[in-house]
């Protein structure tokens, strides 16, 4: 876990310089969310706090889940990573595995506030990987279905075309991460489940 340190540990210092409020909306995982710069203004009616880090694997969330979203207190949770799990090699039950870790530990420390999870999205830098995208999707999203005050959210399906394919204007040249259209379809799938997740 040392590569993330430094990313990690710059914002445990900007946490520390300003303090966040108890009882915001904590945005947690990899740099998908991370590079969503625009996020905490857009969703500064629920109270949106983005603690995302680069290059962050459904692992890696376990391993700073203490270090990162703990001290903060959150209300509620939202969550995406697992996409470059996957990248890295991992297979849909590996990513599986991490992610009931995950859920553990939002279990131990945040039984009662609602915890949701973002599916992983297409991208076309990954279209390759689609298969065991849409297997550990599947999975997460059983893992979570009928479970009180645990939801997902299927953004994988949004950022499709009508060719069933990815659609390109939803991310950036890199054609990995979101695009700001691409955010705004994330904006309108959270605010559409915004009395359920908050």
């Amino acid at each position: 876990m040392e590569w993330y340190e430094e990313e990690v540990s710059a914002l445990e210092q900007r946490l520390r310089e300003a303090p966040p409020p108890a009882g915001q909306v904590a945005f947690y995982g990899s740099s998908s969310m991370r590079m969503w710069e625009s996020l905490e203004e857009e969703l500064r009616d629920v109270g949106a706090l983005n603690l995302a880090f680069g290059g962050s694997t459904l692992e890696a969330c376990v391993w700073f889940f203490e270090r990162l979203v703990v001290p903060c207190q959150p209300r509620a949770i939202v969550c995406y990573a697992g996409d470059n799990d996957l990248g890295d090699g991992r297979t849909p039950d590996e990513v599986e595995a991490s992610f009931r870790e995950l859920l553990v530990k939002v279990d131990t420390h945040f039984p009662t506030i609602p915890f949701t999870m973002l599916s992983i999205k297409p991208s076309p830098s990954r279209w390759h990987l689609a298969d065991r995208i849409r297997s550990t999707n599947e999975a997460i999203r059983r893992e979570l279905q009928g479970r009180d005050g645990r939801y997902y959210i299927d953004i994988f399906s949004a950022m499709l075309g009508s060719d069933g394919r990815p659609n390109e204007s939803l991310f950036l040249e890199d054609k990995l991460h979101v695009s700001p259209r691409g955010y705004q379809v994330w904006k309108r799938l959270l605010a559409s489940r915004s009395g359920e997740i908050y």
